[in-house]
């Protein structure tokens, strides 16, 4: 009897569960396998050479194209910034756990540049950090001049292709005269200021919540104090947490930097700020190598793949459940 109800509702079941199925293979696993197939092609929409399939020729000419490199770098000096943003979604995270009056407001408070419209973000931030009228840069002018440095300049910026660690801009390696601030390190300090608040310090206020407190009473009765408590008690407890973030994190860096560099810079100056995302955007609808575009794409993949299993295989160690 349960056999036969069983059967006579797997046709219903089947037939809600269609629309999304299908959904997934039109807008999902369709276009995903099509860009791989796409891959081994020269594929151009402007049709200025005949399709044909040239196998692993895109992958090997990426791989030895210097300004690939030099983006994957591009992609990996945005994501310095992160271990900030970790340590002080997590900092506030602490604070906003207190049991004061309006705490309420004030996570809503911190929370509201992350929900905001990137776009609209992004505009804004590039009139602060315009180097002739920037709110900024008048307030860093303002510190020289107060402590006596005012024939110190203010960074350029997003006009800027300096850098902290004086990467070259045409090839890859590193030079003195690059050294200093411009529109990568711009790019990392609004992304710490936009994150800081975002889902990291939600998830990290849950965690905090969720931590016995006879945890704290025991530690105290054995001598604890406030250092010994957060290092042996609220860390251990925040480490599944943690390493959720870091994972997450790693894969939203390797896939970031597309709508900071359309919106605020171009890829600018120099291509500085193109990540390899903004890169496959400019070969498939700027150059229209949709074939080119694909293996971008899919080295991407495997980057992302790479750093997850080994985020994955050496953090998971450190991660008691």
């Amino acid at each position: 009897m349960m056999r036969r109800r069983s059967h006579s509702d797997l046709r219903p079941a089947l037939a809600f569960l269609a629309p999304n199925f299908v959904g997934f293979l039109v807008f999902f696993a369709g276009p995903v396998l099509f860009s791989l197939v796409v891959s081994f092609s020269n594929w151009n929409l402007m049709g200025t050479i005949p399709f044909q399939w040239i196998g692993f020729e895109n992958y090997r000419s990426l791989w030895h194209e210097q300004r690939f490199w030099l983006y994957f770098l591009n992609t990996i000096y945005l994501m310095l910034g992160m271990p900030v943003g970790i340590i002080g979604s997590l900092f506030l995270a602490v604070l906003l756990s207190r049991r004061v009056r309006g705490i309420v407001a004030y996570r809503t408070l911190f929370y509201l540049p992350f929900v905001t419209s990137g776009v609209a973000l992004f505009i804004l931030w590039k009139a602060l950090l315009n180097p002739d009228f920037g709110l900024v840069n008048a307030v860093i002018e303002w510190a020289l001049r107060t402590v006596g440095l005012g024939h110190v300049g203010a960074p350029a910026w997003l006009t800027s292709t300096r850098n902290l660690l004086g990467l070259q801009v045409e090839q890859v390696g590193l030079s003195w005269g690059e050294w200093g601030l411009g529109a990568r390190d711009a790019l990392i300090m609004m992304g710490i200021w936009i994150g800081i608040g975002g889902n990291n310090m939600l998830l990290y206020i849950a965690a905090l919540s969720n931590i016995p407190q006879e945890l704290y009473e025991a530690s105290q009765i054995d001598g604890a104090g406030a250092w010994a408590q957060v290092r042996h008690v609220t860390w251990p407890q925040l480490a599944p947490t943690t390493f959720f973030i870091v994972v997450m994190s790693f894969i939203g860096g390797l896939q970031g930097g597309f709508e900071q560099a359309r919106v605020m810079t171009e890829g600018g100056p120099a291509g500085t700020t193109v990540t390899l995302s903004f890169y496959i955007y400019v070969k498939a609808f700027a150059d229209f190598q949709i074939g080119y575009a694909s293996a971008v794409s899919w080295v991407l993949f495997a980057f992302v793949f790479v750093a997850t299993l080994v985020v994955w295989r050496y953090g998971s160690h450190q991660v008691n459940y």
